[in-house]
């Protein structure tokens, strides 16, 4: 989930930047009562190209064979047609004519919101010669849950940082102890240079206490 928080914040800032596009899938399982961010990406393949797109969600319970029409965007213009899904459905994606993130954030799920969505884009790329239509769906299975599940990956994850961690200051503790023995020694160096010097100069029986040589 926090990597389509991450998109979406992203793309309130830099909605015009697309060199970094990537088509990340969304994450499927939400908690009751809570909100939820259905992520849809469809990179465009040429940025050179100028290029509009309407982007259409649709929603299939788990329980019936037909969608239903729960949310266009057509830039600057949201719809929810669906009276269910009315006033809980907002748009998290690009605010721009040429969409390439359709993400959009439902609100108070319930356990009748588990089911397929569908993600359509309806791009329309103005090439020199002529007007080119693409259409893109993605699907997105989403489970509806009373409680969150935390997933393998990120008790693995969790465990990993942990463990990191614990090296990390193990080799600063290494990195002090080897730095402080270096500069022991050569503290130590200086220190038996400086008496062998002045043993020197005690045992120079040519040399005066203020080091002119005597004829």
């Amino acid at each position: 989930m926090f990597i389509f928080i991450f998109l979406s914040v992203l793309n309130l800032y830099v909605s015009g930047c697309w060199g970094g596009c990537a088509e990340v899938d969304s994450l499927t399982e939400a908690v009751e009562g809570e909100g939820f961010l259905l992520g849809c990406i469809s990179c465009k393949r040429r940025e050179e190209v100028k290029a509009e797109a309407v982007v259409d969600w649709f929603f299939k319970p788990s329980a019936q064979e037909n969608y239903s029409h729960i949310f266009q965007y057509d830039h600057p213009t949201a719809l929810s047609p669906d009276p269910v899904f009315a006033g809980r459905v907002e748009w998290r994606g690009t605010l721009d004519p040429d969409i390439q993130i359709g993400a959009i954030f439902i609100s108070n799920l319930t356990a009748n919101d588990s089911g397929t969505y569908r993600c359509r884009f309806q791009r329309t790329l103005f090439l020199s010669l002529y007007n080119h239509e693409d259409i893109i769906e993605k699907r997105v299975e989403l489970q509806v849950v009373a409680e969150a599940q935390r997933e393998l990956t990120a008790v693995v994850a969790e465990i990993l940082m942990y463990v990191l961690i614990v090296v990390l200051q193990l080799w600063l503790i290494l990195v002090l102890i080897y730095c402080y023995k270096k500069i022991s020694a050569e503290q130590e160096a200086r220190e038996d240079r400086k008496a062998l010097k002045a043993q020197t100069k005690l045992l120079d029986p040519d040399e005066d206490c203020d080091g002119i040589k005597t004829e």
